[in-house]
């Protein structure tokens, strides 16, 4: 099994000590998390992609790029790149820098993009926003691997033999479709032979688990070898302590703010109590046995070989949550590694010459 840590790069206050930091300090406080993460055996780095408050992640490939330049080994993840808003020419561009300077480095999750406000933002409506998402796979997809493309597109101007530089280093390039409630995002990435992530965050793990399923039913259905699926998931937060008493009752305040904003917001919670959250949601909080316990779990629903934490505290004092995780890379990592297996490629760079 493979982990990712990631982060949206939420910029509002501490839900338990209602203290803000400034935007410099909170894109510092980023760069740091990932290069922990390469220091505690992360297999990856995952920065997401939001174009409203409170989410100052609307830059992906800079905050990216920052990152290549501080690390060496560790592969860097969009989570996810919202091609629905994006010109995927841009996008290219974009990536396919981003790609040289990484070393080849660069893996894509992509996706629709959740939130009104962004869809505003970008003159995008509900009724488009899968077909854009899909209309700009294609073009990203076929720019990277032809870079000289004619294509009819409708929701930006056509091209007709348009090349677009730079070339990119990794040839081809894996590219993760994420998916958290739709079908379309399913069908897309079964259609082209994708892998999946699952945002596995919101709700308990059935719904997830249909549309994995659903996933696979359409791989095999559009031919490719059910060998060769490959499933990633996310959790909705994490916290391991050598107590499983420890770790709830460190957690106890951070879930208290986190109920305090869907109050906010007018959203009856999922789980309405800790403990519920800690059974019935993918949150990893005890220790390392109950953690490692289920994971396993998930996996016999999901069959994921891919898993991602929160790379930051989100409300545990800094020095707890970085304890946690480094908990997580001596005892929980190393078991989880020989239990389950990578992905059927492996890992690192589908490019031969770079993996």
């Amino acid at each position: 099994m493979r982990f990712l840590a990631i982060t949206l790069i939420v910029h509002a206050p501490d839900p338990v000590t209602g203290e803000q930091v400034g935007t410099a300090e909170r894109f510092r406080q980023v760069v740091e998390s990932a290069t922990l993460a390469e220091s505690l055996g992360f297999d990856g780095f995952g920065v997401g992609e939001r174009h409203e408050i409170p989410f100052i992640s609307s830059s992906p490939t800079v905050v990216l790029s920052h990152i290549a330049a501080r690390t060496e080994t560790i592969r860097l993840f969009t989570a996810v790149t919202t091609l629905s808003l994006l010109d995927p020419v841009r996008a290219f561009e974009d990536y396919a820098t981003l790609d040289h300077l990484s070393g080849g480095r660069l893996e894509l999750i992509i996706g629709k993009g959740n939130g009104s406000a962004q869809r505003d933002l970008f003159n995008v409506t509900p009724e488009d926003q899968w077909d854009r998402n899909a209309e700009s796979y294609e073009v990203f997809r076929r720019l990277w691997a032809e870079n000289r493309i004619t294509y009819d597109t409708r929701f930006r101007p056509p091209l007709h033999d348009a090349q677009v530089w730079p070339q990119p280093l990794q040839q081809p390039i894996r590219i993760w479709h994420g998916s958290a409630t739709s079908r379309e995002s399913v069908d897309l990435a079964a259609r082209h032979g994708d892998p999946l992530f699952s945002a596995n965050v919101t709700h308990p793990a059935e719904p997830y688990g249909e549309l994995i399923d659903h996933y696979r039913k359409r791989w095999i259905e559009h031919g490719h070898d059910p060998q060769r699926i490959a499933v990633g998931a996310g959790t909705a937060g994490f916290y391991a302590a050598r107590r499983s008493q420890d770790a709830i009752e460190d957690y106890r305040p951070v879930f208290a703010g986190y109920l305090q904003a869907q109050k906010r917001l007018g959203v009856d919670p999922v789980f309405p109590t800790l403990e519920d959250y800690v059974e019935r949601s993918s949150a990893l909080i005890g220790s390392p046995e109950q953690i490692i316990d289920k994971v396993h779990r998930y996996h016999q629903r999901f069959g994921h070989t891919v898993m991602h934490l929160h790379a930051e505290a989100g409300g545990l004092p800094e020095k707890k949550h970085r304890r946690g995780l480094e908990l997580f890379a001596q005892e929980i990592a190393p078991v989880l590694r020989t239990q389950i297996p990578d992905p059927p490629w492996g890992w690192g760079s589908p490019d031969p010459l770079l993996a």
